[in-house]
């Protein structure tokens, strides 16, 4: 029996998989060389033909964040235990606002050839994300249990897609206008599980003899073959749900479209580009809704929020969160839709006149995407001291704070393309190699050009 518990959001903290988002190396964006600049800008193109190794033509796992890993779990007694065991000392507290996603891109397949007047790609990608934004109250009352006798708890949010994304890209100079070069991909996508928590409100307040609770939220899951798992409350009178059950999970869920467009500008010893990527959506089946249908008041005496601690953290906080809100769940079988989250990349790069082989970039990254909306700007300088072999090293500051990111691209004589590197360096690991910081990436990529 395969259980997946819905209102267990922190739990994202501990495996995020990333929802809505493009996961690229973005390191590589000015790199000579470096074949997939087009999943950044679809008006880039390459001298050679392609093919890349099923699977790891370009395979990218990323994590970001607000609130750091080592933050959530501890070192204790050779074990690594969640904030919420009893048994540590001097946790820190949380702050307002915590947010933590992740993302995780495969290409499966990878085609780069001239054609058409211009470069072409076909790509098939397995692509799945997600990401929690919790408030500071709700995760210190987790840690502390109760001390208070009033608790006001408000956005608390989540979501979590995986989908499969088959991409066919164009692009070409533009001969009238000497220097412009233009891009599109359409991409047609395949659902396969996307879930979607929104809390709104949940005020606690504690009485003679039990809690009065104040809550607001809704629940959606996009998924085939699963049921609502549910408690009872006895003062409500009502079922509530507590988890999600998955014995017969299947897929596809859900199909969509999204459009990337791009162009670059060469003038004299600059290059500019722009890209606007994910400009579409995904219209999902198979779901189920979970809601308090508005603000919902009710009482429970069975309701004691006490910490975790033992092999059950991750049990207990489920059914912690499950109570405090107690959605129902709601008949019948929903559709909705959820966009992309639309990335705007705008870069600007300049060639030493004289010593071209290295350049200086800047490259300024916003991905929109509602409460997860994040920017970021990178610097990098960039180098093919020989033909064969490029690097670029860059500096990056935004939402996320401050890092170091680098990729380095070989290709050889007889035709293998590798390239390796990290988007955001994560710094120090545990002892289980996790990194601590939750900005962390990984880029690694094997091709075969021709």
């Amino acid at each position: 029996m395969i259980k997946k518990y819905i209102f267990s959001g922190v739990l994202v903290f501990a495996a995020v998989s990333s929802v809505n988002a493009q996961t690229n190396t973005y390191s590589g964006y000015f790199l000579d060389n470096f074949l997939y600049q087009y999943q950044l800008n679809p008006a880039f193109g390459n001298e050679n033909n392609f093919v890349g190794f099923p699977g790891l033509g370009n395979l990218t796992v990323e994590t970001q964040g607000t609130v750091h890993l080592n933050k959530i779990f501890y070192p204790l007694n050779g074990k690594t235990v969640l904030f919420t065991n009893p048994d540590l000392t001097n946790v820190s507290k949380f702050g307002k606002s915590n947010k933590l996603g992740g993302d995780f891109r495969a290409n499966i397949i990878n085609v780069g050839f001239k054609a058409l007047g211009g470069y072409n790609t076909v790509s098939i990608s397995a692509v799945a994300n997600s990401s929690v934004s919790a408030p500071g109250s709700l995760l210190n009352m987790l840690r502390e249990g109760i001390s208070n006798d009033t608790y006001k708890i408000n956005d608390f949010w989540m979501y979590g897609n995986s989908y499969a994304e088959i991409a066919l890209n164009h692009s070409r100079d533009i001969k009238q206008v000497p220097g412009l070069r233009v891009g599109a991909t359409f991409k047609f996508i395949v659902g396969m599980a996307s879930a979607y928590g929104k809390f709104k409100k949940a005020d606690l307040n504690l009485g003679e003899n039990s809690w009065d609770i104040v809550s607001q939220g809704e629940v959606y899951i996009s998924t085939k073959g699963t049921e609502w798992e549910t408690k009872y409350n006895e003062n409500a009178g009502w079922h509530y749900v507590s988890g999600l059950e998955a014995d017969n999970f299947s897929a596809p869920n859900g199909y969509g479209a999204a459009f990337d467009i791009g162009a670059t500008y060469k003038w004299k010893d600059f290059n500019f580009s722009l890209a606007i990527l994910d400009l579409g959506g995904i219209a999902w089946t198979n779901t189920q809704k979970a809601s308090t249908n508005g603000e919902q008041r009710f009482q429970s005496s069975d309701y004691i929020f006490t910490i975790g601690g033992g092999d059950n953290e991750f049990d207990k906080m489920k059914d912690d969160l499950a109570a405090i809100y107690q959605l129902q769940a709601v008949d019948g079988n929903y559709k909705r839709a959820t966009m992309q989250g639309t990335t705007m990349n705008i870069g600007v790069e300049y060639e030493l006149p004289y010593y071209r082989p290295l350049t200086f970039g800047l490259l300024n990254t916003t991905r929109m995407c509602g409460g997860y909306t994040w920017t970021e700007f990178r610097i990098s300088a960039n180098v093919t001291p020989v033909k064969y072999v490029s690097a670029s090293a860059n500096l990056v500051c935004g939402t996320y704070g401050v890092g170091f990111g680098w990729l380095v691209n070989v290709t050889s004589v007889k035709g293998i393309d590798l390239f390796l590197g990290m988007d955001r360096v994560p710094g120090k690991l545990s002892k289980q190699y996790v990194p601590l910081n939750s900005n962390f990436s990984f880029n690694f990529g094997l091709n075969f050009p021709f």
